[in-house]
C-alpha cells in the first residue's frame, strides 16, 4: 500500500457534506474517495498533448464532412 500523507484543504461546505454522505452511503473514508477521486481527475487531464493536437486538426480537416454527415 502507497504510504499516506496528510494534507489540508477546504472545500464548499455543501460539496464537502455531499462528499461526506457518499462515503457514508459507499462505505468507505473520505480520503478513500477523495484520493479515488483525484486519481481519476488526473488520469482525465493527463490526455497527451499530442493526442489533442491531432485530434483538433483531424477535426479542422474535416469540418465540412462532419457537418454533411451531422445533417
Amino acid at each position: 500500500m502507497a504510504k499516506l500523507e496528510k494534507f489540508a484543504s477546504q472545500l464548499d461546505a455543501k460539496l464537502l457534506a455531499e462528499l461526506r454522505r457518499y462515503a457514508r452511503a459507499s462505505d468507505r473514508t473520505l480520503s478513500g474517495v477523495i484520493g479515488e477521486a483525484v486519481a481519476e481527475y488526473l488520469d482525465r487531464v493527463r490526455v497527451r498533448p499530442a493526442f489533442r493536437k491531432a485530434t483538433k486538426e483531424v477535426l479542422a480537416d474535416h469540418a465540412s464532412l462532419l457537418k454533411r454527415l451531422a445533417k
